[in-house]
């Protein structure tokens, strides 16, 4: 990885010629969801912002990122040049899959972005709201199929936390989890399932184009720009906000740490992300350092208290 190089003159003089760092991202799932397009949109920004000369990015999807997280701990220790996606879901995952490799063991850089729930049906669906959603969810709980991603992510738990708050038993719900944003899609667009829940960004084209229909979002107030109604105005007591964050390896010093740091903050705040933000419907949740790494540890906390609450844990 090429970084700023300090070269001893003999006249005791330091220069610093500037060479852009080079980065490996892994994306922990498939092609299409909120990891991938947060992955390959750091790509670009980093990339036309100059900040780094060249970014590849790698798909390892599998149980909620576990399975990319542990090819990170157990490959990349050491090395400025890698770098993983994550977020909330990986929390839940990490939890529910019992996963040996934990969050604990990477170096937190930054939460990147923040993004509200969306439940969808089809078009042609007879659910048009929240209401009609309930009605069914409370005549028969299996009847109700929702396509989401990983099993304890973010998804997975706001379908429980709906469950929940309406009298359902969330240990009923009949969730089916994918690996990654476009499977999910296809099997709702197929009508293999009843709804879709996700982020907003991931159904924000195909609502557009008027073959799918968002019946609430998880936000506690509407969101500008997003002609949807809340869950709670619509009676469902649920919010829930899902975030995203990049990471590095293990045992990198405290000076590649700070440099990766500096890099990310340029590309937080260049006009390229910004554009992205926008684009994508993601809030900015930029938190960088330690006190990203301080609010991760109170999330792993809070979410496995939620995951015991509605029964996706012991």
């Amino acid at each position: 990885m090429k970084r700023f190089a300090l070269s001893a003159l003999a006249a005791g003089l330091l220069v610093a010629p500037a060479f852009a760092a080079d980065y490996k991202i892994i994306a922990p799932a498939s092609p299409g969801g909120g990891w991938d397009q947060t992955a390959r949109s750091m790509q670009a920004a980093l990339q036309d912002e100059k900040i780094s000369d060249s970014v590849q990015v790698t798909n390892v999807p599998g149980a909620g990122g576990t399975i990319g997280l542990a090819q990170f701990v157990n490959q990349a220790a050491g090395d400025p040049s890698q770098l993983i996606v994550g977020g909330y879901v990986m929390v839940g995952a990490i939890l529910t899959n019992q996963s040996p490799v934990t969050l604990d063991q990477v170096t937190p850089i930054a939460r990147l972005t923040g993004e509200y729930e969306a439940i969808v049906v089809p078009a042609a669906s007879d659910i048009k709201d929240m209401a009609g959603l309930v009605e069914k969810l409370k005549a028969d709980p299996g009847s109700v199929s929702w396509a989401g991603g990983s099993a304890g992510g973010t998804d997975h738990i706001t379908a429980g936390l709906i469950a929940k708050a309406v009298g359902v038993d969330p240990t009923k719900v009949n969730y089916i989890a994918f690996s990654g944003g476009g499977e999910a899609l296809a099997a709702i667009l197929g009508n293999q399932v009843t709804v879709g829940i996700s982020g907003y960004g991931e159904f924000a084209e195909q609502a557009k184009a008027g073959t799918l229909r968002v019946i609430g979002i998880s936000s506690d107030e509407r969101v500008a720009g997003v002609d949807v109604p809340t869950f709670k105005e619509q009676g469902v007591d649920v919010s829930i906000q899902n975030w995203r964050m990049v990471a590095a390896a293990p045992d990198i010093t405290d000076e590649q740490k700070a440099a990766i740091i500096a890099d990310v903050d340029k590309m937080v705040n260049s006009a390229t992300w910004q554009k992205t933000l926008t684009d994508k419907g993601w809030a900015n949740t930029y938190l960088a350092g330690d006190a990203f790494a301080e609010q991760l540890k109170r999330d792993n906390e809070a979410t496995a208290a939620i995951l015991k609450d509605i029964g996706l844990v012991q």
